[in-house]
């Protein structure tokens, strides 16, 4: 039996956050992945003369005050990242095309355009000020959510009355929002928030708390950036960074069994067995609680989500020749019938950047990366080949592509996600957003109240990279803070 000093379970972002942190303190940990490549819900695979996506699509957190850059400057790692001109464009179900600038001015002017101009600008600009504090405050409150005394002593000493003014704002959700600025009767408008919601929130305005819910609305007013090569591009700096400062990831050495036991954690992994002085989880804590034995296990099953809850995806990768230029890569489609199989009301695309010519073994040709939620991952069963046919009837509606230009395409359900992940039902995303469920009542960083921490989509603060990245911040600073590492 091998002895570790800390290990990581998983490969995602919130893992290598928190596992490049340590690193940069000296430390050397060892990082489990049950897939043949690094990365999780973040990566990318090559298949059939393509580099496609496998999950996340959308680049942000990077610039001052946002959480990747926080990592990246602690550690020194670097990106090489393309700025976007125009992050997203929206093809509306009635057949209208909305630019979500980045600059609030200009979205302002076109959301107006678009949906009218009551109502508009009053309710960006309150959904830019609290996603403006929301990301000002994140990397203050590193001890967030509390869950001891000495957590609430740290962040009560960098309260602002900003923070304090700002604490309602959890308590009465976005569709609230658009009732107070009445927007509510506005259809098309309130088709397009909780379509957008859904992106970054997992969720629809009558279940998204304000304060989440502004900020995810919001993210496409921040800097979006593209790496070239895909989004593994991202990782393999973290995982070189790793490496050189003597960390190791061992790729397809899943841990299969996690023991607190009075010596440390036995990890039983697919060919061999360790014993931690630390564990950090960076699986769905749905799959942490399958795999840990401990006496805090009954407490963390009160806190799981089930299924029904819980969202995961059909995804399709299309090789094609264009026939015409992209004003921008990310696009979401509003449906005007719900997509076959999946009964998702939109699609969401990203395609390559035109200057990025290594996604492709041929010159000349793209990639897109397309995707759908389909909830209740569990009991979903969806037949390939129809939604594959809605799904490409609806971009060649749109002129995104056209039949005859497909090189090569395939798709994934959530069993392919699961198989792919490994991650419980294949679900996507992280843990919805739920007005029952305050921001101080998701997941702690802390597992077991001992040595064992929980990084990822299911911890706080949730999804995407900038959520799961500051997640593995919080792991950092409560794991020091809490053994003097």
């Amino acid at each position: 039996m091998r002895k570790v000093g800390i290990a990581v379970i998983g490969s995602g972002m919130g893992s290598l956050s928190t596992a490049a942190l340590l690193a940069s303190k000296g430390h050397k940990p060892v990082i489990f992945e049950q897939n043949w490549q690094p990365g999780g819900c973040t990566s990318s695979y090559w298949r059939k003369g393509f580099v496609f996506e496998a999950g996340a699509t959308t680049l942000v957190g990077l610039g001052k005050g946002m959480p990747l850059q926080y990592v990246l400057d602690q550690t020194g790692i670097d990106i090489n990242a393309r700025k976007l001109d125009l992050p997203m464009q929206v093809h509306l179900s009635n057949g209208q095309l909305a630019n979500r600038y980045e600059d609030l001015e200009d979205w302002i002017t076109e959301a107006e355009r678009v949906f009218g101009k009551e109502g508009q600008r009053p309710f960006w600009e309150e959904c830019f000020k609290i996603s403006e504090f929301v990301w000002r405050t994140s990397l203050k409150q590193k001890y967030f959510p509390p869950s001891r005394l000495k957590d609430l002593i740290n962040s009560a000493a960098k309260v602002s009355i900003d923070q304090l003014k700002n604490i309602p704002n959890a308590f009465f959700s976005v569709e609230k929002v658009l009732i107070k600025y009445k927007l509510d009767k506005n259809d098309l408008f309130v088709d397009f928030v909780n379509e957008q919601l859904l992106i970054t929130a997992q969720n629809h305005a009558s279940q998204v708390n304000f304060l989440f819910g502004a900020t995810a609305l919001c993210y496409t007013n921040f800097p979006n950036y593209y790496v070239d090569g895909g989004l593994l591009n991202l990782v393999n700096p973290f995982v070189k960074y790793i490496e050189e400062q003597g960390g190791e990831i061992k790729l397809r050495e899943g841990a299969e069994v996690i023991e607190r036991r009075e010596e440390g954690y036995f990890i039983q992994t697919k060919n061999d067995q360790y014993l931690a002085d630390y564990i950090i989880s960076g699986i769905p804590i749905n799959n942490t609680f399958e795999i840990y034995s401990g006496k805090y296990q009954e407490k963390l099953k009160s806190k799981l989500m089930q299924s029904k809850a819980l969202n995961s995806a059909f995804q399709m990768g299309i090789g094609f020749k264009p026939h015409r230029d992209f004003d921008s890569i990310h696009h979401q489609i509003h449906l005007s019938k719900p997509l076959a199989e999946t009964e998702s009301a939109s699609i969401f695309i990203s395609l390559n950047h035109s200057e990025d010519k290594s996604r492709s073994d041929e010159e000349g040709l793209m990639v897109m990366s397309v995707s759908t939620h389909a909830s209740d991952p569990e009991h979903k069963m969806i037949n390939n080949d129809k939604a594959e046919a809605h799904v490409i009837e609806q971009l060649e509606a749109l002129d995104f592509l056209k039949k005859e230009n497909i090189i090569y395409q395939h798709s994934s359900t959530p069993k392919s996600w699961s198989k792919w992940t490994g991650r419980k039902w294949g679900f996507v995303g992280g843990y919805p957003q739920y007005m029952n469920i305050k921001p101080w009542q998701m997941l702690d960083a802390r597992l077991d109240n001992h040595k064992a921490y929980l990084v990822g989509d299911t911890a706080y603060p949730g999804q995407g990279i900038p959520g799961v990245t500051l997640s593995g911040i919080i792991a950092f600073e409560k794991i020091c803070s809490d053994w003097k590492l």
